[in-house]
C-alpha cells in the first residue's frame, strides 16, 4: 500500500456537503485514513470568487499515481466540476499533493504538488495530520510552514 495526501477544496454550493461527497467518492477505490479539520481560506488568483472551505485528506492506495489521478479527476467529474477557467471558483478541487515518497515529473502529472511548499491553506492541514512529514525535494511539512510566517 501507498500513502498518499489529497488536497481538498470547494466554494461553490454547498462546500461541506461536495466535500463529503468527494471523500465518499474517493473512498469506492482508496481507504481515506485520516481527514483533516477544514478551514475557511482566501481564494487564488485574480479572479474574485467566494472563500474555499480547505483540507486535507490521507488515503492509503494501491492505485498507481497516474491511476489515483484518474480517480481523482473521475470523482471532480461526477461532482460538476468544470474547468472553465484557471484558479476560478469550483464545486469540488481534489489535488495530489504527495504520493508516498515519490517525485514524479510527467505529461499531466507533478508530484509533489508544485505549489503546495507555497500554500499555507495546504501545508497547515498536512502538518495536522503529520507534521513530520517530509515534501521531497522541500523539506519537512513544519519548516515550510514556518517559512511562510
Amino acid at each position: 500500500m501507498t500513502v498518499a495526501y489529497v488536497g481538498l477544496g470547494s466554494n461553490l454550493g454547498s462546500r461541506r456537503a461536495m466535500l463529503d461527497q468527494a471523500l465518499e467518492l474517493l473512498g469506492e477505490r482508496v481507504a481515506v485514513v485520516a481527514v483533516s479539520s477544514l478551514r475557511e481560506t482566501d481564494p487564488v488568483g485574480p479572479v474574485e470568487q467566494p472563500w474555499f472551505l480547505n483540507g486535507v485528506a490521507r488515503i492509503d492506495t494501491d492505485l498507481s499515481a497516474h491511476q489515483l489521478l484518474e480517480h481523482l479527476l473521475e470523482v471532480e467529474r461526477v461532482l460538476g466540476r468544470e474547468r472553465r477557467e484557471r484558479w476560478g471558483p469550483r464545486t469540488i478541487d481534489l489535488d495530489l499533493l504527495l504520493y508516498d515518497e515519490d517525485s514524479i515529473d510527467e505529461p499531466g502529472l507533478t508530484v509533489p504538488h508544485p505549489r503546495l511548499h507555497e500554500r499555507r491553506f495546504v501545508l497547515e492541514p498536512l502538518a495536522e495530520l503529520h507534521p513530520g512529514l517530509v515534501v521531497p525535494g522541500r523539506g519537512q511539512v513544519s519548516e515550510l510552514l514556518a517559512g511562510l510566517d
